[in-house]
């Protein structure tokens, strides 16, 4: 009987919800999620988004997980025609929530649309107010609404409850036993470092974040955790690891899931406007987040992180994009050369010493 009174209330009992990338932009999506499968436990989640998703998405309960090979089986149009009919087999959904709003997601949701299926949202990205945000002239500077909450906002237009419900996957999770022997047991300040963004107009000059490590390995009561991809990234720390003490590389060594895992463990992560800053927000890690061409303001703010813990410098041109990926029209990359490391160092302490986890 209560399951009828739900089904009158008039929200879908079977959804499917499409984030096909990126893996920052997914980690947004959990709040959203989580929230709506607390409100609304009598309510399917299928997820479907690129392999690298699923050890964030399988932490969610009661939530399934449908990975789109966008790299073979699902690449290109005829590739969404075939995610369609994956999807299909599947189940048969009551409705499609498209928080990406891409070509590809338009031409699934589309698909859908045509096979019958009426109930379909899509996420306001709120581009204009963007547009006002990143302008050099008459730029409008104002906090706007996250993306979680505009997550939040799509759901609810399918007449779904979504009261904010999540506060973290886990927290201080326990270490399998070979990360353990690896880094160590936790008897100094674990300080997690994440230097690397998508683009330039996101990262701290090298050399400079070096100069953090240099400063912070030095003393005996931290250890440095340095986290990136593989490649040059991999390269890149690999050295610093080499060069300092007390400093471990954990880039290319773990899955996702024991990488959240390690940053649950943190005292602080320092990283850029990046997916590392979202990961920690995921575990209840504290972030120091260093911001250049990009700006909190945009919406892609650490969930529930604190906004004092943000390293930026005041510029009349920031910022100047939305994603970084602007070449800075002033050439000199003012807005990160301007921090001193020993800005970000200090900011660093302050905040272990606001949320000590030792």
């Amino acid at each position: 009987m209560e399951q009828n009174s739900k089904r009158v209330k008039g929200y879908p009992q079977k959804l499917l919800v499409v984030r096909l990338s990126a893996i920052g932009d997914v980690a947004m999506t959990v709040p959203a999620i989580w929230s709506l499968v607390k409100n609304h436990p009598d309510v399917q989640v299928t997820f479907v988004s690129q392999g690298f998703a699923r050890d964030i998405i399988n932490q969610i309960p009661g939530v399934l997980f449908v990975e789109a090979n966008t790299k073979n089986r699902h690449k290109g149009l005829l590739g969404i025609w075939q995610l369609f009919a994956d999807l299909r087999k599947i189940d048969r959904y009551d409705a499609l929530a498209d928080l990406h709003n891409v070509i590809r997601s338009k031409v699934l949701r589309n698909l859908f649309l045509i096979a019958g299926l009426k109930k379909i949202t899509v996420i306001n990205k709120g581009r204009s107010e963007k547009r006002k945000l990143v302008r050099l002239k008459n730029k409008r500077l104002v906090p706007l609404k996250t993306t979680p909450e505009r997550y939040m906002d799509a759901l609810r237009k399918l007449g779904y409850t979504i009261n904010d419900e999540f506060d973290y996957l886990f927290q201080e999770a326990r270490l399998p036993e070979n990360i353990t022997i690896h880094l160590g047991y936790k008897d100094k300040r674990w300080i997690g470092i994440a230097p690397f963004a998508k683009h330039k107009g996101k990262i701290y000059p090298l050399d400079k974040m070096e100069r953090v490590v240099e400063i912070l390995s030095a003393s005996k009561t931290n250890k440095i955790i340095l986290i990136g991809g593989g490649g040059k990234e991999q390269e890149i720390l690999e050295g610093w690891e080499k060069k300092y003490p007390n400093t471990i590389s954990i880039a290319r060594k773990y899955s996702i899931l024991n990488e959240l895992k390690i940053i649950s463990n943190l005292d602080v992560m320092v990283c850029m406007d990046s997916a590392n800053m979202h990961f920690a927000s995921l575990v209840n890690t504290p972030v120091v987040s260093i911001w250049g061409a990009t700006h909190p303001h945009a919406g892609f703010y650490g969930w529930k992180q604190n906004p004092t813990s943000a390293v930026q410098v005041d510029l009349y041109c920031r910022p100047c994009s939305i994603y970084g990926n602007n070449p800075c029209f002033r050439k000199d990359y003012a807005c990160l050369n301007r921090i001193e490391p020993e800005v970000v160092v200090n900011k660093i302490n302050t905040v272990i010493d606001r949320f000590n986890k030792i």
